[in-house]
């Protein structure tokens, strides 16, 4: 995609998720995506990881963050970081000269097989969205779109190994990927999937993820359609191999847009060590925590999850695997007001709030259970946890109702276990 996806696993999975990462449980749109802007740490991703999309429910957030509703095309995803004010850039004592958006057209056609080119746009580097590049390709056999971003991350961080690994297949279908780290220490990914998860309708997306060690961050999405969505498709496949692929995402002259980028201002360090949110719970501890929960009648059958804050496993109890899906997260306080509207107070201050519905709403029978927690407490400390009767996203019924009753769901987000991880 040219600039904009919303993706992760709960965000297309519980609404999306349980990323498209409830009123009795169903809370005011706005405030939730307002929640999702506060407390720094919970900054916006670009998943392609996704989490089951088109949920008539909540929405859990497999990369912290508010519990979202859905609301239009929860598979929307930012494929490209290029937009990304988050990441941290590093300083630089004399800025590279602007790229231009001509400069980045120019340099595109130039690297692609000849054929046809049409629709094309482009953004420079000195642009307050970031540099992007788009344009349809025609080779004869069939029109399809290209698109390009570029954009500074961390080398070594979360960020960076979620670029350049390969997503889980519980959340994210596809054809084929490889992950690989270059002769100059820079990291590939190579990935054949879908634009959408569910694959509803043909759409191919093959990308390339470059993160370099200098933190260049360069990536390539193409799709056999001349547009990303709403355009039937031209070809069977995209028109890119993946050994043309990666020689067009490891070309020289992107890595010079991304330098060229100007840095932001580096935040300021006049505040106290201690100031600031908790540190973000790490996605091994929610799943160990998780497992030993769990009812000892259900067998863990699969298990994964983010660095921080999310963990799923698939469990089965002799009648058909189900996904079960949690998020634990600091900071949240500030929309608990809404998220709690018509749930109930605990008394030692603790709010809850239930939900039975829809799952997928793109799959018939798909139902999903949640229970949503916050502990008293200034730290806004959320446990949120749901479960499914399928054993992955976008998959069939495996069973009527979920392996977990709405009882053990509200025991296990309960459970005095988590207060450990606080």
């Amino acid at each position: 995609m040219s600039e904009s996806q919303d993706r992760n696993p709960f965000e297309e999975r519980l609404a999306a998720a349980l990323r498209d990462t409830g009123g009795v449980f169903r809370a005011d749109p706005a405030a939730l995506v307002a929640g999702g802007k506060s407390r720094g740490r919970r900054t916006r991703t670009r998943r392609r990881a996704g989490v089951l999309g088109g949920v008539a429910g909540v929405a859990l957030v497999g990369v912290g963050g508010a519990l979202l509703m859905p609301s239009g095309d929860p598979s929307r995803t930012e494929r490209s970081t290029a937009a990304s004010g988050a990441t941290a850039r590093p300083s630089a004592s004399a800025a590279p000269a602007p790229v231009s958006g001509d400069t980045l057209l120019k340099s595109l056609e130039e690297l692609l097989p000849k054929g046809e080119f049409s629709e094309e746009d482009a953004r420079g580097s000195d642009h307050r969205l970031g540099p992007y590049v788009h344009l349809v390709h025609d080779d004869g056999d069939g029109a399809a779109a290209i698109g390009m971003g570029f954009d500074r991350v961390e080398p070594g961080s979360p960020q960076a190994r979620e670029l350049t690994q390969c997503p889980d297949e519980t959340f994210t279908p596809y054809d084929d990927c490889e992950s690989s780290r270059l002769p100059d220490g820079s990291l590939l990914r190579l990935l054949q999937g879908y634009e959408y998860p569910d694959r509803r309708v043909d759409t191919k997306l093959w990308s390339a993820d470059l993160v370099t060690a200098e933190g260049q961050h360069v990536t390539v999405s193409e799709w056999n359609a001349p547009a990303q969505k709403g355009a039937p498709t031209t070809r069977e496949d995209p028109p890119l191999s993946t050994e043309e692929l990666k020689e067009l995402v490891t070309a020289d002259v992107w890595r010079a847009v991304v330098d060229a980028v100007p840095t932001a201002p580096q935040p300021s360090k006049s505040a106290s060590p201690g100031a600031g949110p908790p540190p973000a719970v790490p996605g091994k501890d929610i799943t160990e925590t998780l497992v030993g929960l769990l009812p000892g009648k259900l067998d863990v059958v699969k298990k994964g999850g983010q660095e921080s804050e999310y963990s799923y496993v698939v469990v089965d109890d002799g009648r058909g695997a189900s996904l079960v899906q949690i998020n634990v997260q600091h900071g949240m306080d500030d929309v608990a007001g809404r998220l709690y509207a018509s749930g109930e107070t605990l008394p030692d201050g603790t709010r809850l709030a239930t939900h039975q519905g829809i799952g997928d709403d793109r799959v018939p029978g798909v139902v999903m259970w949640t229970v949503d927690t916050m502990r008293p407490g200034s730290d806004g400390f959320r446990v949120v946890i749901g479960a499914f009767n399928n054993a992955a996203a976008h998959g069939e019924p495996t069973r009527d109702t979920p392996a977990l009753t709405m009882d053990q769901l509200r025991e296990i987000a309960l459970s005095k276990e988590w207060d450990k991880l606080r």
